[in-house]
């Protein structure tokens, strides 16, 4: 019987090993978990990619660059998108992203004389933008609060719903005794 309850565990594990594609990059690539990407002044890579970790650009990256649970650091060039989830998005003095910013749960900062040449997009997050700054297509962008503003009220609407029922409960439980009366 215990041999019948782990062969389909192992039967299924076992194709999805045998079906899974493999990942790889291409030369220049980098992709990461866990470790940081650095890439180096006077350098260039292809894509950064990096999760539960960061990346900082000094040099330059000639495909996108993404973080997932991790900051990107820009004091150099990106020449496709540049996306930060769960992490904040830094681009300092002089530096340029060629095509789009995507900031997701994470705050934007540009410094002097940044150059965006698409959209910014800063969704649950917020943007801090220098007047020399430029963003060549939209400009998008929605604070924390107005994700924030509905779980908390679906929030306060389950709590009042709980307690009422508890409050519903104990009525009823009370009313299957009799009063004590004091002597």
């Amino acid at each position: 019987m215990h041999l019948r309850k782990r062969l389909f565990p192992a039967l299924l594990a076992a194709a999805l090993a045998w079906t899974a594609a493999p990942a790889f990059a291409d030369n220049g690539d980098q992709v990461h978990i866990g470790s940081d990407i650095h890439v180096a002044t006077d350098t260039a890579i292809g894509d950064a990619v990096c999760i539960f970790c960061s990346v900082r650009v000094d040099g330059k990256v000639t495909g996108d660059v993404v973080a997932i649970f991790g900051n990107v650091h820009l004091r150099g060039d990106a020449q496709h998108d540049v996306v930060s989830i769960f992490g904040s998005l830094r681009a300092e003095k002089g530096s340029s992203i060629e095509n789009d910013v995507v900031s997701i749960f994470g705050g934007v900062h540009l410094g002097d004389g940044v150059a965006v040449g698409q959209d910014l997009v800063a969704l649950f997050g917020d943007l801090e933008m220098a007047d020399t700054a430029t963003v060549g297509g939209d400009r998008v962008v929605q604070p924390a609060w107005i994700a924030l503003a509905p779980l908390l009220f679906f929030a306060l609407l389950v709590w009042i719903v709980v307690r009422e029922l508890r409050a519903n409960r104990r009525r009823q439980a009370a009313r299957r005794f009799p009063p004590v009366q004091m002597p």
